[in-house]
């Protein structure tokens, strides 16, 4: 009944747009533009009624005010946010109800301080449960943190990744090649990591999305999620990255790791 679309849009961002086929009927997640997402629904013949946005930042609102004007959609967001274009404002417990999906809100600060994300655990879109999670949790990644601070955003990683590991995460960026030149970098030894770029680098050249991916994969794969790994504490410490000593166990480990990707060339 439900299908869903990555829209490209930028240099890099993927507008997810969720169609309703029996309605013909869509919703859109963090639209930056507004001209490629009318494009695809012109193409397919669907009518935009929701939108739903995760944050501020100008790529993933700069569409809304053109779209709102060409469909008059419901719009969703931060309840507490510098962006101000949302009708329907939610947070923490509140949810967004769409042709039978239900999502559940989360706030995820630590990218910016209003981020949030949605979570359905339905699983009638491509036969899992969907987060769609902004910048927050990226394939193989996580979002810098222009806004929180390091225990704060690994709190929000910390909900994202107590989901169901089958959710599929549909993240706002096509970062996976760059964020995995990173986590090798970090972890050489990591078989997994090596054939999950293998796989990346073969979807990129076909010219195909690399995402979403698996939240069973990330807790798997992503430094920024493995906190807890032996490994990933070894190999920041190893390269003694000083971070806040206010900051002890498991949000150090974390702290650490964005730092190093924060000051990563390769």
């Amino acid at each position: 009944m439900f299908s869903i679309v990555p829209i490209p849009a930028f240099s890099d961002n993927y507008i997810w747009c969720i169609i309703d086929d029996a309605s013909h009927t869509a919703a859109v997640v963090d639209p930056g533009q507004a001209e490629p997402v009318i494009q695809f629904l012109t193409s397919r013949n669907l009518k935009l009624d929701t939108i739903l946005v995760t944050h501020h930042h100008p790529d993933h609102v700069g569409g809304v005010k053109e779209l709102d004007a060409a469909f008059q959609p419901d719009i969703y967001g931060p309840a507490d946010s510098p962006f101000k274009g949302s009708r329907m404002p939610v947070s923490e417990g509140d949810t967004v109800q769409w042709h039978g999906l239900t999502f559940q809100v989360l706030t995820v600060p630590g990218h910016t301080l209003d981020h949030i994300a949605y979570h359905t655990a339905q699983t009638d879109i491509d036969n899992a449960p969907a987060l769609f999670c902004g910048d927050t949790l990226f394939a193989c990644g996580c979002g810098r943190l222009f806004e929180g601070q390091p225990a704060q955003m690994r709190h929000s990683l910390a909900k994202l990744r107590a989901l169901p590991a089958n959710t599929r995460v549909y993240c706002a960026h096509e970062y996976t090649l760059a964020n995995l030149r990173f986590s090798r970098d970090l972890l050489p030894d990591d078989s997994a990591l090596e054939g999950f770029e293998i796989a990346c680098r073969q979807k990129r050249e076909n010219q195909e999305p690399t995402l979403p991916t698996t939240l069973e994969e990330e807790l798997a794969l992503n430094p920024f999620l493995r906190w807890d790994d032996p490994a990933v504490a070894r190999a920041v410490d190893q390269r003694r990255i000083e971070v806040d000593p206010a900051l002890v166990g498991e949000d150090r480990v974390f702290a650490q790791v964005r730092k190093a990707k924060d000051t990563f060339r390769g």
